[in-house]
C-alpha cells in the first residue's frame, strides 16, 4: 500500500515500483497456497473456506499476465489503464483480510489451548 501511495504521489517511479512489488507476488501465491492447503488438511473447514477464494485469486492473477509483461504489476499498464486505483483497492481488501485472519487465528489458538 505505501508502495503504491508513493507511486501516485510521484515519490518514486513506475519501474521501481513495479520490481518492487513484484518480487513478493510469487512468496504470496505459494505462502497463501501452503496455509489453505494446511487448513484442509487440518480439517479446519470454515478457514479453508475462507481462504480459497484469495489463494485461487492470486493463483489466477499470476497465471493471466501478458506475456511481455514484467509481471502482474507492469510499470507501462500501470498508469495507462488506469490500473493504479484498482492495485490500491486490491491491496486495501487484502490487508483487511489478513488483520480478519489474524485474529481469527489468534482466536482459535486461544480457545484451543485454553484449559476447559
Amino acid at each position: 500500500i505505501i508502495t503504491l501511495s508513493d507511486l501516485e504521489c510521484d515519490y518514486i517511479n513506475a519501474r521501481s515500483c513495479c520490481s518492487k512489488l513484484n518480487k513478493w507476488v510469487v512468496p504470496e501465491v505459494i505462502g497463501h497456497a501452503v496455509v489453505t492447503v494446511l487448513m484442509l488438511i487440518s480439517l479446519h473447514w470454515f478457514i479453508f473456506l475462507l481462504n480459497l477464494p484469495v489463494a485461487t485469486w492470486n493463483i489466477y492473477r499470476y497465471i493471466m499476465v501478458p506475456s511481455g509483461n514484467m509481471g502482474v504489476f507492469d510499470p507501462t499498464e500501470i498508469h495507462n489503464r488506469g490500473q493504479l486505483k484498482s492495485h490500491m483497492k486490491e491491496a486495501m481488501i487484502k490487508l483487511g483480510f489478513h488483520l480478519l485472519c489474524f485474529f481469527m487465528y489468534l482466536y482459535r489458538l486461544v480457545s484451543e489451548t485454553s484449559p476447559k
